[in-house]
C-alpha cells in the first residue's frame, strides 16, 4: 500500500543538522495522548500526583541509572504533561555545560549494539518506562502523544529562568495552554518568555 505523504510527512521541530546527543542542557516538555489529564491533579495552586504521577517521577529520577552520561535539573509533573531539564554530559551542570549550535553539523556514526546517547533515546526510553507501567496497572493503553518538544538551551540566564518557570508551573495551572478547562492562553506553555 502506498504511503500518502501528506497525511504520514509530519514537520519536524527539530533543528535541522543539530546533533541532539552533544553535551548540554535541553528543556523538555512531554504531553499526554489527547491532553488526558492521567498524573493528578492541581489543587491550591499545587500540584497533587496520584499513583500514576509517582510512577512518572520515578522513572525520570532513574533515568541517570539507565544513562550514566545525563544529568537531571528542575522537574515538574503536570496532570497532562511534564516539563523537566536532562544534561547530556560528564560535566556539571553550569554556564560552560549548555549547549551551542555545533560548528560540524553531522551527527556521528554510532556503530551497531551501541547504546544511544541523544535526548531522543533519553526520552523514548522515559517514555516506554511510564507507558509499561500504564499498561501493567491501567487500562490506558496510549499514554503519550507523538513526539515530544524540546529547546536547546544555550546560557545561564536562559537555565535560571527555565528553572522558575518549571518550578512556577502549577501555579500557573489556571492559565496553562495544556488544561482542558484553562481560563484564557497566555502563549506557549511549553517555553518561558
Amino acid at each position: 500500500m502506498p504511503i500518502d505523504q501528506p497525511i504520514h510527512h509530519r514537520r519536524s521541530v527539530r533543528l535541522q543538522d543539530y546533533n541532539y546527543s552533544q553535551s548540554g542542557a535541553y528543556f523538555v516538555t512531554l504531553c499526554t495522548r489527547e491532553r488526558a489529564c492521567l498524573f493528578g491533579e492541581i489543587l491550591d495552586g499545587a500540584m497533587q500526583v496520584n499513583d500514576a504521577g509517582r510512577m512518572v517521577e520515578r522513572c525520570w529520577l532513574n533515568i541517570p541509572n539507565h544513562f550514566p552520561h545525563v544529568n537531571l535539573d528542575a522537574f515538574v509533573v503536570m496532570p497532562n504533561h511534564a516539563h523537566g531539564v536532562v544534561i547530556i554530559g560528564d560535566r556539571p551542570v553550569g554556564a560552560k555545560n549548555l549547549s551551542h549550535l555545533p560548528k560540524t553539523n553531522r551527527p556521528a556514526q554510532r556503530p551497531l549494539g551501541t547504546l544511544s546517547k541523544s535526548i531522543g533515546s533519553i526520552i523514548r526510553g522515559f517514555k516506554i518506562g511510564v507507558t509499561k507501567w500504564f499498561r501493567e496497572n491501567r487500562d490506558t493503553r496510549a499514554v503519550w502523544q507523538r513526539n515530544y518538544y524540546e529547546h536547546v538551551i544555550r546560557s545561564e540566564e536562559s537555565l535560571i529562568r527555565i528553572r522558575q518557570y518549571i518550578q512556577d508551573n502549577p501555579a500557573r495551572w489556571a492559565f496553562d495552554r495544556e488544561n482542558p478547562a484553562a481560563i484564557t492562553s497566555e502563549g506557549d506553555d511549553r517555553l518561558p518568555p
